[in-house]
């Protein structure tokens, strides 16, 4: 666990339906489908734990309790593996729990990132003077991310989100990045973003990845902002006000890999990405691949 985290509590907002994943969604979170044998959202809290996080906050809906459940310990499950010596099931039973403190938050109506966000603070005390937030749809691989992003607010304090390049013909997909230059070639002072731009429009081709070390003046900010279609608080409208108020956002580039499991094809990917490089799985897996892909 890093010590010079600049944050103890990481958020999750895990509240959406999980649309693109249906009918499987209708009974399980899409936050519990398993990347080989471990659900996304446990990845994810590791990486929180990894950088530093003593706390996780998962915001869900009222229907998705299991989501928060898969953190709790199971003694009756473990007690039985226990009895059979299963050594190395129960430890990965375990792993989850172990990982770091586990609360739940309720979002009632799914209204935006940033009302995700918002549903967090009253889970927060006096200590936590920044926060970060990291949306389970992304893997950011190798650990390490955020790291990089504490050390950036160590320097400049502020707030600190991170960035990935996309090919140029790419970003009308994505929000995009408005920068400056520092004296660091991966670190930018960021100017603002661009929803979907036009390929001519864009400012840049650097796009946000799902990954924010976010100052507690976010919270102030997300009660400032006006609500947008649907009634829905943007989190970026909050980091917004906050730089037009002066508060200094930067961006850190991130040059390893990024999966995006919001849609089934890039759950796909790095379902076989982890597999790959699991030695129980990864050999047999790469000889059917070969196989597979020689006969098409």
């Amino acid at each position: 666990m890093s010590s010079s985290s600049a944050f103890r509590t990481a958020i999750v907002p895990a509240a959406g339906l999980g649309t693109r994943f249906l009918p499987t969604t209708k009974s399980v979170p899409k936050e519990l489908l398993p990347v080989v044998d471990r659900p996304a959202i446990e990845l994810v809290a590791e990486e929180a734990a990894l950088a530093g996080a003593s706390k996780l906050v998962i915001v869900t809906s009222p229907d998705k309790a299991s989501v928060g459940e898969h953190f709790q310990p199971a003694p009756d499950l473990e007690s039985t593996l226990e009895k059979r010596g299963k050594t190395e099931l129960l430890e990965k039973v375990r792993r989850a729990p172990g990982l770091l403190d586990v609360e739940v938050a309720i979002q009632e109506q799914a209204l935006g990132l940033g009302h995700a966000v918002a549903c967090a603070e009253p889970n927060l005390t006096g200590a936590d003077e920044a926060v970060a937030v990291l949306l389970p749809d992304d893997l950011i691989l190798p650990n390490g991310a955020l790291d990089a992003m504490s050390a950036v607010r160590e320097r400049f304090g502020g707030s600190v989100l991170l960035a990935i390049e996309v090919p140029r013909e790419a970003v009308s997909a994505y929000g995009v990045f408005d920068v400056d230059d520092t004296d660091e070639p991966d670190v930018k002072r960021l100017k603002g973003m661009v929803e979907k731009p036009a390929v001519e429009d864009a400012p840049s081709n650097l796009i946000a990845p799902g990954r924010y070390l976010l100052d507690r003046a976010i919270f102030d900010a997300l009660k400032r902002i006006t609500p947008g279609a649907g009634g829905e608080l943007q989190l970026t409208d909050a980091i917004a006000l906050l730089i037009a108020e002066g508060h200094p956002v930067h961006v850190v580039v991130h040059r390893g890999e990024r999966h995006d499991l919001g849609n089934p094809g890039g759950f796909l990917k790095a379902a076989v990405d982890f597999a790959l490089k699991d030695p129980a799985y990864g050999p047999g897996l790469l000889q059917w691949l070969r196989g597979r892909v020689a006969a098409s």
